[in-house]
């Protein structure tokens, strides 16, 4: 009898990029809500990106693919194959082909420099090309940059991007929803995410109701 499951399995199958920008934390949030959501989720991770997750949440993510790979599947008790983690210069990955590559991804959080790279189209690594697929292929594509102040290469960079049909979100949370703890700031963000991606949510209020 086998464990092993199949795509078929899953709701759907979306694309998550990790990069070295502070905001670790909306990249986990997120990952959980998909996992909850029946989603299949390939997860790129930058090298910056294990950095900035073991300074700020404390988790150390194997460099080796399928460690990392188990490492997530074993923290959100996905289900096997739920999760998988490709190494950045895994070319012959499904994310690297528009033939095979999920039609939704999302850079969360995403680093000035991979904004800059995926607006030139540079493909230089893994993240890079997924992104490239996915404006080339007419997909759905979320980059949620952290940096304040932006600079003007950072905005025409982003200007660029949105004319392509990227949504450019800002980790800019609000505080109408009267948050009380930094859990809820991040799920003011990550519902918002949700909501482009097309998955039900509840973490967030909709303008004017209450919890």
């Amino acid at each position: 009898m086998t464990n092993l499951t199949t795509t078929s399995d899953f709701e759907s199958k979306i694309t998550l990029a990790i990069t070295g920008a502070s905001g670790s934390l909306y990249a986990l949030r997120l990952l959980e809500c998909l996992v909850a959501a029946n989603y299949q989720v390939y997860v790129l991770i930058s090298s910056a990106a294990r950095v900035v997750l073991d300074t700020e949440v404390g988790l150390k993510l194997p460099s080796n693919p399928e460690k990392a790979s188990q490492v997530l599947i074993d923290k959100y008790q996905a289900k096997p194959e739920q999760i998988t983690v490709f190494g950045k210069e895994q070319w012959f990955s499904p994310v690297a082909s528009g033939s095979a590559a999920p039609k939704q991804m999302v850079v969360c959080p995403c680093s000035t420099g991979t904004l800059a790279a995926i607006s030139q189209g540079m493909s230089d690594n893994l993240i890079e090309r997924a992104a490239d697929v996915v404006i080339k292929e007419r997909g759905q594509l979320i980059m949620v940059p952290r940096e304040t102040p932006f600079s003007t290469i950072h905005l025409a960079n982003m200007h660029s991007l949105s004319q392509m049909g990227v949504t450019i979100m800002p980790a800019a949370p609000g505080f109408y929803h009267n948050p009380t703890s930094i859990n809820d700031l991040i799920d003011f963000m990550v519902g918002r995410m949700l909501d482009h991606l097309g998955i039900e949510q509840t973490m967030m209020p909709r303008w004017g109701y209450s919890k």
